[in-house]
């Protein structure tokens, strides 16, 4: 009998899981946009410009490619721009490097372009590590530092004043001295205040330019002669003219020794400045743009570890002088007013917990008077409040329990800040959460008031993915101009704002830009 004839050969589609490219993917770190929120949609028509970001820091309204069939379902889909290298073959990539190499690099689709823009990433990237290992040192270094310290006590240290160099809110800080691979040290001796000691969580903490690093910590008495203001008998102990026969022992504390020596709060800064923002309110107000910039990339990283600020007020907010250039010439070197300190975050408690260390009537009233505010909530509240007394505006509880947005107290107009810090104290301080910004999105505001773009950008260009992605193309290029001609030159050593320009240009997108100025510019 003939043989039956073969069946047909199924054909079998490989299903796409992913969605088609109109949908929108979820901006990284923020809650999901709804409805109503400045943040929820971007006209469509410059959803074609949108190739060419990286996965890790696109908004809600970027498009995703199709999976493809050399893809899996568990690998991530990274998009990457016709004119742009592989990084890899680019992150080594020298003056010193063989034409040989060069020229397969060169004669790969993306191109000439695609080559240069990789090595400008790269080598943004490489100059931001070099500026933090300077303003935070080496952590092998720091590593050992703390190993050595280790079971030490007030005995092998060097009190270098009796009286504290800094008292915050919740602490004293005293300088001292350790000596160590043949070199003197200072640091700070932290002394918390009563019910005030966030060991536990501090201890944990990843290191960052804006959080306080801990190097060490013991429970000993109290030298004798160390004086702690505010304490009663501490004060007058220390002042004394006729010494007892038998002085009272001094307590048992618990001492935290920390790499940073602060020099004032945050609150010595705002009240003394007043003169300073009266003759230069330009220059004071990018101050304090880049101040609070420091305060919400900390609060950034300890919300990616589940942790928050203690007590966000400026009394808890050390301010810490900057190492000189070792290049800086003769007679430029800026009045202590106009330098740049670090800030930083030196109170801490996770975030599951109920009660928060060393809370303030201040803190209670908040809680009481808002509608129970959770605490990353709170940390948007506290720095919309903490704008205005940057700005020296007064503003009290009464305003912020019961403000509209045309009850917020003005702000004055004295420089080209002005009215973008008093959009994003409007933005913090928003009665519907969903219109309110987050800490990460604050951020991204204050490095647009900072760098750029600027609103003339959009004066004879209509604004467009394709015109900040050339914005950021160009800028980049001029930013490693500027090291470079700085570095051949007798100028100073980049310094801690030349970190956080190199911090923004170095990770930004098109996308981000797009999304932050249809905010600030609104």
């Amino acid at each position: 009998d003939p043989q039956p004839p073969p069946l047909p050969k199924k054909q079998l589609q490989r299903a796409e899981s992913l969605p088609e490219p109109e949908s929108f993917l979820r901006y990284h770190g923020d809650p999901e946009p709804r409805a109503g929120s400045i943040f929820y949609s971007i006209p469509p028509a410059q959803l074609q410009h949108g190739e060419g970001a990286p996965p890790r820091d696109r908004p809600s309204w970027a498009p995703k490619k199709p999976l493809t069939k050399s893809q899996s379902l568990g690998e991530p889909l990274a998009q990457r721009s016709p004119q742009e290298a592989p990084s890899a073959s680019l992150k080594d990539l020298s003056f010193g490097t063989a034409d040989g190499e060069l020229g397969q690099l060169l004669e790969s689709p993306a191109g000439v372009c695609g080559v240069i823009l990789g090595c400008q990433e790269a080598s943004l990237a490489r100059l931001s590590a070099h500026m933090q290992e300077e303003l935070v040192g080496a952590e092998e270094r720091q590593q050992l530092l703390q190993a050595e310290l280790a079971g030490k006590r007030w005995a092998a240290l060097g009190v270098l004043d009796t009286q504290p160099c800094c008292q915050s809110g919740d602490a004293w800080y005293f300088r001292v001295g350790f000596t160590f691979e043949h070199s003197q040290l200072q640091f700070a001796a932290k002394v918390p205040k009563p019910c005030c000691s966030s060991l536990g969580v501090q201890s944990s903490l990843g290191t960052h330019c804006s959080i306080q690093r801990l190097l060490g910590h013991f429970t000993d008495r109290l030298p004798q002669d160390l004086v702690l203001p505010g304490i009663p008998g501490k004060q007058s102990q220390g002042f004394s003219r006729e010494e007892p026969a038998c002085p009272a022992p001094q307590p048992v504390l618990q001492v935290l020794l920390c790499a940073e020596i602060p020099q004032q709060t945050l609150a010595d800064f705002v009240k003394g400045s007043h003169a300073l923002h009266r003759t230069s309110p330009g220059h004071y107000e990018r101050l304090s743009c880049l101040l609070l910039l420091q305060l919400c990339m900390g609060l950034e990283h300890l919300r990616g570890q589940n942790v928050a600020q203690g007590d966000l007020c400026p009394e808890n907010l050390l301010l810490v002088q900057c190492p000189c250039p070792p290049r800086s010439q003769q007679g430029q070197k800026e009045p202590p007013g106009l330098a740049l300190p670090r800030l930083l975050i030196s109170s801490f408690f996770k975030l599951q917990e109920k009660q928060r260390p060393c809370s303030s009537s201040q803190e209670q009233d908040w809680s009481q008077g808002l509608t129970a505010p959770s605490p990353p909530a709170a940390a948007e509240l506290n720095v919309g409040r903490l704008i205005y007394q940057l700005l020296h505006v007064d503003i009290s509880l009464e305003n912020i329990l019961s403000f509209t947005s045309k009850r917020l107290p003005e702000i004055p107009s004295l420089s080209i800040y002005s009215a973008g810090l008093k959009r994003l104290a409007t933005l913090l301080l928003h009665r519907d959460p969903h219109q309110r910004v987050s800490i990460e999105q604050a951020r991204g505001v204050l490095q647009v008031l900072l760098w750029g773009p600027r609103q003339e950008l959009f004066a004879r260009s209509r604004k467009s993915l394709v015109l900040l992605r050339s914005w950021l193309q160009v800028k980049r290029a001029l930013l490693l101009l500027r090291f470079a001609e700085n570095s051949a030159g007798a100028r100073a050593s980049p310094g801690l704002e030349e970190w956080l320009c190199c911090q923004y240009f170095q990770g930004v997108t098109e996308h981000t830009l797009y999304q932050v100025t249809q905010v600030l510019y609104a």
